[in-house]
């Protein structure tokens, strides 16, 4: 099949998708753009800030993602194109999009809090501490892993370093500029969105090569930007989202647009065939030289490009305290989710359309990281593009490679300093259960005023992303699958929250059971399959095996929680509920 076939007939099913489902789930809901949000109800100028819909969808798509909708489908390609582009589509559309949606609508409705605030109206205090326990964990896992494949990009590329830190200055900059001096979003988006991208240029040409510089071993450069980016994580959590994480987003948002329009263009003019195998069968061999089967690790490892738990976070974490009105709900949480999905068909597109065969794949991406496997073929792409602008086809393949890793470490940088911020709020809820006097989201009380403290909360988070990274070398090199797996089991979760919403408020639950019970039974197994294999193999991982029981035992107790309340409700009478 030919590749811009592929990315033509995805993108027309997002479309529609857009336009009838995501229009049906707003009826539903009851969207209504003349309630105040609570970016006005409480708004404090720290959290709680009326972001414009252009900065808001460009800070909430570059927080879910990531590096997610790349890595997820190039390591899932060893299940065949076809395989992987149907779930990335269906998935989308009546999964993940339909998820992100209801997740930050919910949000909106209760305040502007947490996922957990919402199921701990319908479970109970003891269901919301479980909950917020267990997205606290995944986010710990957001974190490590993230951070992981930004240093491993560092020290990859130098080039990409120096960029990366000239973001994060002039998102300072943009954010004095349109807060503070009150400057508008468009004059100041023509000065610094060109600016950005000349800092790819300057990065190529001061590339902060460690090894070179100060003579690092690569070990040694890896962990200098281990610590470095846990720190840049900690400040950027714990300082006020119009300082660096509204503007920061928003004009990485840029970097990912063109990123996805070079893809495009790519494709087009490359218009590839697909190589790989279409489907390999029920099981397959990839990047861990061992058998996968393709339930449940095709849905896990694609991950973010289908439906990802962590999208609910961000909406009800950020996006849900920023939202100006709930006219943006639509495009801002089911479309940011379609345009990922994009991005997941191209990366698709672009390990089967330069692969020659299913063993040419395979070896690749034993041989390189999913993120090089991606630059890499995109910049194959690209190159008769770029030669029929006047450059060579050296360079235009290492320019084309340079930006897209750029770009995707760039997104990774978003995803973990939202994440860490995330996680902290997560805490803050969780120490804050019971007798406690919040003000700022800060308990008052005894020990619970420090556990709840905001720094507190951004450390211990910290410290533990840089146990897992330094202090558990095999494990942090396993964290993807760990992470991939918790994630969908996060979205199950708040599928879960949802369809019990909907039920107490005798609303059609159907659009949320029914994926529900798929995602539940794709983590479920595939936790369970991952703690079988940490304690029977050669070599038991204590650390795997302990973090993935946790969270399966975390899920089980959640699920009995809700089946219980789901009676309950169901008992009552129509004027009870």
């Amino acid at each position: 099949m030919n590749g811009a076939v592929l990315l033509i007939l995805a993108s027309v099913c997002f479309l529609l998708g857009y336009r009838f489902y995501a229009k049906m789930i707003e009826r539903k809901l009851g969207i209504d753009p003349s309630i105040p949000t609570p970016a006005h109800t409480k708004k404090d100028g720290v959290d709680f800030i009326p972001a414009h819909p252009t900065v808001l969808f460009g800070h909430h798509f570059a927080a879910i993602a990531g590096a997610g909708p790349i890595v997820g489908p190039v390591l899932a390609a060893e299940f065949g194109w076809a395989s992987v582009a149907l779930w990335i589509v269906l998935g989308c559309i009546f999964i993940g999009a339909a998820h992100d949606m209801i997740s930050l609508f919910l949000s909106i409705r209760h305040g502007g809090e947490s996922i957990g605030t919402v199921i701990g109206t319908i479970l109970g205090k003891p269901g919301k501490i479980l909950f917020l326990l267990f997205s606290w964990s995944a986010l710990v896992l957001v974190v490590a892993e993230f951070t992981r494949q930004i240093t491993g990009t560092f020290v990859a590329d130098p080039a990409i370093a120096t960029a990366s830190l000239l973001f994060i200055a002039e998102a300072i900059v943009f954010g004095l500029c349109v807060n503070t001096f009150k400057m508008s979003v468009l004059w100041t988006s023509l000065v610094f969105v060109p600016l950005m991208f000349a800092f790819v240029w300057i990065g190529n040409v001061f590339p902060l090569d460690l090894v070179k510089l100060f003579g690092f071993t690569p070990e040694g450069t890896a962990m200098f930007w281990t610590i470095v980016l846990l720190v840049y994580c900690f400040f950027a959590s714990t300082c006020p989202v119009w300082i660096l994480l509204q503007p920061r987003d928003y004009l990485n948002a840029y970097l990912l647009y063109a990123m996805m329009a070079l893809g495009f263009i790519g494709v087009f003019v490359a218009h590839p065939t697909l190589h790989i195998a279409a489907f390999t069968g029920f099981s397959a061999v990839g990047r861990s030289g061992a058998t996968d089967l393709l339930f449940p690790f095709l849905f896990v490892t694609v991950a973010c490009g289908a439906c990802s738990g962590f999208h609910a976070l961000v909406a009800s974490g950020t996006s849900a305290k920023q939202l100006d009105n709930e006219r943006g709900v639509r495009p801002i949480a089911y479309g940011g989710m379609l345009l990922e999905g994009v991005l997941a068909i191209i990366a698709l597109i672009g390990v089967a359309g330069t692969y020659m065969s299913q063993q040419d794949y395979v070896s690749a991406i034993q041989a390189k990281e999913p993120v090089q496997v991606f630059a890499n073929s995109i910049a194959g792409f690209c190159v008769k593009f770029f030669t029929t602008i006047g450059l060579s086809a050296e360079t235009g393949r290492r320019i084309a490679e340079s930006f897209m890793l750029l770009s995707v470490s760039a997104f990774l940088m978003t995803t973990v300093d939202a994440g860490t911020r995330l996680a902290r709020f997560s805490w803050q809820e969780l120490v804050g259960n019971g007798k406690c006097k919040m003000e700022n989201g800060e308990c008052k009380i005894g020990v619970r005023r420090v556990a709840s403290n905001m720094y507190f909360g951004t450390a211990l988070v910290v410290l533990l992303a840089a146990g897992l990274l330094l202090g558990a070398a095999q494990t942090s090199k396993q964290l993807w699958t760990i992470f991939a797996s918790a994630n969908q089991l996060l979205a199950a979760l708040t599928l879960l929250s949802a369809t019990l919403w909907f039920v107490k408020n005798r609303r059609p639950c159907w659009m949320t059971a029914v994926p529900m019970v798929l995602m539940m039974g794709v983590s479920s197994v595939a936790l369970g399959t991952l703690l079988w294999k940490s304690f029977t193999g050669d070599r038991v991982d204590w650390v795997k095996g302990g973090a993935t029981g946790f969270l399966l035992t975390l899920a089980i107790i959640l699920v009995v929680f809700a089946v219980r309340a789901a009676v309950a409700i169901r008992s009552k009478s129509p004027r009870q509920a």
